[in-house]
């Protein structure tokens, strides 16, 4: 009987997968290729064959390090994740709590879009409009990943609230949604009709929103922190 077990991949020993240092610096070079492409084209539009023509590798090479069309979706999914909170999430918590740091997380998403980290704009944006309307593992990885980010900004928000700096009545799905409204509306400005004074207009909105749900201290911290 003809064996079921898969082949084993001709690969080059430059397009082996290592698990020294070096294979994970290469993996994530092929990823970060990856995000660039997805955020243009869609995760549907990026394939283990036309990564592999873009980098220059066979398909061979490219599949020892994604199995399958699915897997690197997932992959490129969690990069993206990387990528944005190198980008936002880590330099915001460098602002003081309360409003400041939840105006600095805006803030440096804003600049995310603005500062075209990626070709296509906002990765999020893309791949949350790609895939709204199916369901499946990259679905679901997308959505826990953006969820995690949304209850991220409530906690500031709350965060905010018991230090006195916003409102009691302060609703935080409200101010979230809000805030994630002026940064769709930025990127989609600016990519579809190059309006790069969409960002201006979109840290303005962000900074009144906030000031509207602020007390006078909140208010005090917000004016501090963005006059630096």
């Amino acid at each position: 009987m003809e064996s079921t077990a898969p082949k084993t991949p001709d690969l080059t020993s430059a397009e082996r997968p290592r698990t020294t240092a070096h294979g994970d610096r290469t993996r994530r070079q092929i990823l970060r290729r990856a995000v660039d492409i997805a955020s243009a084209q869609g995760l549907e539009g990026l394939t283990i064959g036309s990564l592999a023509k873009e980098l220059g590798m066979s398909k061979s090479g490219l599949f020892a390090h994604f199995g399958s069309k699915e897997e690197l979706q997932l992959a490129v999914v969690d990069e993206a994740a990387v990528i944005f909170a190198e980008n936002v999430v880590e330099p915001a918590f460098e602002a003081p709590e309360g409003v400041a740091r939840l105006y600095a997380l805006m803030d440096h998403w804003v600049g995310y879009v603005d500062e075209s980290v990626f070709p296509g704009g906002c990765f999020w944006s893309k791949v949350e409009s790609e895939f709204s309307a199916r369901s499946g593992v990259v679905r679901d990885k997308i959505v826990e990943l953006t969820s995690e980010y949304i209850k991220a900004m409530q906690a500031d928000v709350e965060n905010a609230k018991r230090r006195g700096e916003l409102r009691d009545d302060a609703d935080a799905a409200q101010l979230t949604f809000e805030f994630g409204a002026y940064v769709q509306g930025c990127n989609l400005a600016s990519q579809l009709h190059g309006d790069r004074a969409a960002f201006g207009r979109a840290r303005l909105g962000i900074r009144r929103r906030i000031e509207d749900a602020a007390t006078d201290k909140g208010k005090k911290a917000l004016a501090a922190y963005i006059k630096g």
